[in-house]
């Protein structure tokens, strides 16, 4: 009979730590998730930076220095624009 109850509370007990490992795998998965949900927006950091847009094309650039050299390039008949002019 004392065989019996030893047999039934391993069984408890093996059962218990395959449920922990699954419980565990869960868990890991879920944060993996969360995790991928909380990454960094790069293509909305990105749009954010390019604040300048070429009056011509329409195209955006991040700095005066890049707007300046892009529209010489690109637009060499055109007139320099008032905010390029200045810098």
């Amino acid at each position: 009979m004392h065989a019996l109850f030893i047999y039934v509370a391993v069984l408890l007990t093996m059962a218990r730590g395959h449920q922990k490992f699954q419980s565990q795998q869960k868990n890991q998965q879920k944060q993996e998730k969360l995790k991928k949900a909380q990454s960094h927006d790069q293509k909305g950091a990105a749009l954010k930076a390019l604040i300048f847009t070429c009056s011509v094309c329409k195209s955006q650039m991040p700095d005066p220095k890049t707007y300046k050299q892009h529209f010489e390039s690109k637009h060499p008949k055109a007139t320099l624009p008032a905010e390029l002019a200045s810098a």
